[in-house]
């Protein structure tokens, strides 16, 4: 058995190799795993480094998904609902688990049968931050991969209170700090979750639908306090012109039939929900809203219908409602986790937000844009501040009064302000090289301290770095695996590779790095994509990087593009030039605040008639 335990330690750690995995596999080595799972015997640490060692060697895509017996999913799946599981075995099995879900529809049918969302709960209870991550991404595959029916059903379980708040207390209010992968996972989840508002935001009223056309009259109702009027009170006429007035005054475009305002998507239906919801569960709110404005000067009110319109379409924009989840952005936000419909108490705020600012604005019906961007301004800037509730987002933007937004908007032109007088654009020319110069210090100085890359691979989630560095004399690019992600500082020595800077030819980026050509779905991620680069070395050979955010490319191919001698021309340089710039033409030009800067240079004066002016020394 210790000879058994050692074998088995040796292959999880042999199988990231990926020429050692072709020659097991060849060997029929996968088949022996699955055989030993199977069968159950094996416990512990030996059942954890063969569930490492079949990751590892699934990782390298050589074997298919679909080949893999239900008695495997089922053991599989058995170690995550046993309720004492080892843990390295439970992480393993988890992301077993994900990876058959996301690599074929077959075995997402299977293993759905197998573990269902309650299932899963408990594990998010614990305190291991690995497991609640790997938890997470196990629903965020269920329920990605779910056909339509299903996953509304999945959605109503996720929006239960129990699961909302185990994962609110355990997972993101605990006292640890979250780490990329667990915010990924919670981003992910949030889009997913937002992403079954799709439906409605594109589906088109029918401006013929009665059941559509109640809503419309229900909004009516509430605001006004009327009640549907029988067809024989008074005339059609009477009647029409009645309903269209109220129209008018609930700020709808087309006051005869304000469903036509509905047939725009996006929002689509969605508008008209979120509109409901607002009257229903805000209803003085509502009330104060449609009447503050049907009573004001007609220039001067804001038109509630076509401000929900458009306010919903620009929050579908913000979150993203509808489009797949980023590989590059870990942007959730702790609110949404809070409300069973964080969507519609997310516009409820908004609304009344816009009509607030409207009123700052002093706006008419020619200024609705303007108003739009100033409060989609004020939303942004509360959301980057992560509010971890709904009260706390609203308190921020209590702050983003529309007179701050203008401070903000000052103080952001000053620091960007672009002198165009002559003698300015002189001195800035003047300036510039040693500016760049600095720039270039300063990648150099960041590719010394070198940065560590993820491992290309197909699977979503890894475990795999590396690490590359630049000798201190500029001469030799060092590099190297690393077992996990570094603490502190990599030294040279214990990088094994080396790569001399004389010897590299070119820096290629985006879509022409090889690995971006290899690499389907890699090829088909924007986002991956704009963080690809590639050093070409000797005869057609390759260094593939894959910077982990846009900061880290900008630095990596200025710095590299630098050591080549040739100019430095990414968007961070840009902006690092724009900034030191305008801070050094500042500095120079303190002392001529208020002085006028003349566009041409003083006229040079005659020579004086004689220079008996001039001190004789002797």
């Amino acid at each position: 058995m210790d000879a058994k335990l050692e074998a088995l330690k040796d292959l999880a750690s042999s199988s990231r190799d990926i020429t050692f995995a072709q020659e097991f596999i060849n060997l029929d080595g996968i088949s022996l795993l699955t055989q030993m799972v199977e069968s159950g015997t094996d416990f512990g640490d030996m059942l954890s480094f063969m569930l490492t060692a079949f990751v590892e060697l699934m990782d390298h895509g050589i074997v298919s998904w679909d080949t893999f017996s239900v008695a495997f999913i089922k053991k599989i799946a058995s170690y995550v609902n046993k309720s004492a599981m080892d843990v390295a075995v439970l992480q393993r099995s988890l992301a077993i688990l994900e990876l058959m879900v996301l690599n074929s529809h077959d075995l997402y049918q299977k293993v759905a049968q197998e573990i269902t969302i309650g299932q899963l709960i408990p594990h998010l209870q614990g305190v291991d931050q690995d497991i609640q991550t790997y938890t997470i991404a196990v629903i965020n595959a269920l329920f990605l991969k779910a056909p339509a029916e299903k996953r509304q059903e999945m959605a109503n379980i996720l929006a239960q209170k129990q699961l909302r708040s185990i994962i609110l207390s355990n997972v993101i209010h605990s006292n640890r700090s979250i780490n990329s992968e667990m915010a990924h996972q919670l981003y992910v989840l949030q889009v997913l979750t937002f992403n079954l508002l799709e439906d409605r935001m594109m589906t088109m009223m029918d401006p013929q639908d009665q059941a559509q056309r109640d809503i419309i009259f229900e909004l009516r109702r509430i605001a006004f306090d009327v009640e549907c009027e029988p067809n024989n009170s008074g005339s059609i006429e009477k009647r029409k012109s009645m309903y269209t007035r109220d129209y008018k005054k609930l700020g709808f475009i087309n006051h005869v039939n304000p469903a036509v305002d509905f047939t725009q998507i996006p929002p689509g239906m969605l508008a008209l929900d979120n509109m409901l919801y607002f009257a229903k569960h805000q209803q003085d709110a509502y009330i104060r809203i449609v009447l503050e404005n049907s009573s004001r000067e007609d220039k001067h009110e804001c038109p509630f219908g076509r401000s929900s319109i458009e306010l919903t379409k620009m929050l579908c924009e913000i979150l993203k409602v509808g489009e797949l989840p980023s590989e590059t952005c870990p942007d959730f936000h702790p609110m949404f986790f809070i409300h069973d419909r964080s969507f519609e108490e997310f516009f409820c705020i908004c609304i009344q937000l816009l009509n607030k600012t409207w009123k700052e604005m002093r706006a008419t019906s020619e200024d609705f844009n303007k108003v739009m961007q100033v409060v989609k301004e004020q939303i942004m800037r509360a959301l980057s501040t992560k509010p971890n509730s709904l009260d706390q987002f609203k308190s921020k933007l209590q702050n983003l009064s529309y007179t701050e937004i203008l401070k903000i908007r000052q103080s952001e032109r000053m620091n960007q302000e672009d002198f165009q007088s002559r003698p300015i654009l002189e001195l800035r020319e003047k300036i510039q090289p040693e500016i760049m110069e600095l720039i270039k210090q300063q990648r150099l100085n960041r590719l010394c301290e070198g940065t560590c890359f993820r491992k290309i691979s197909s699977r979503r989630r890894q475990d795999k770095f590396w690490y590359c560095r630049l000798s201190p004399n500029h001469k030799v690019l060092h590099y190297g695996d690393l077992e996990e992600s570094p603490q502190g500082e990599v030294t040279h020595d214990s990088l094994q590779e080396k790569l001399p800077v004389a010897d590299i030819k070119a820096v290629v980026t985006g879509k022409d790095c090889p690995h971006m050509k290899e690499k389907g779905a890699l090829k088909q991620n924007k986002e991956v994509l704009e963080l690809a680069f590639s050093i070409l070395y000797e005869s057609d050979e390759y260094l593939n990087f894959i910077a982990p955010d846009k900061n880290e490319y900008c630095v990596w191919t200025d710095g590299l593009n630098a050591l080549l001698g040739k100019e430095m021309t990414s968007d961070r340089t840009k902006s690092d030039l724009d900034t030191l710039l305008s801070m050094e033409m500042k500095l120079r030009l303190l002392d001529l605040e208020n002085i006028q800067i003349p566009e041409a240079p003083p006229p040079i004066p005659k020579e004086p008639s004689n220079y008996n002016f001039v001190y004789d020394c002797n």
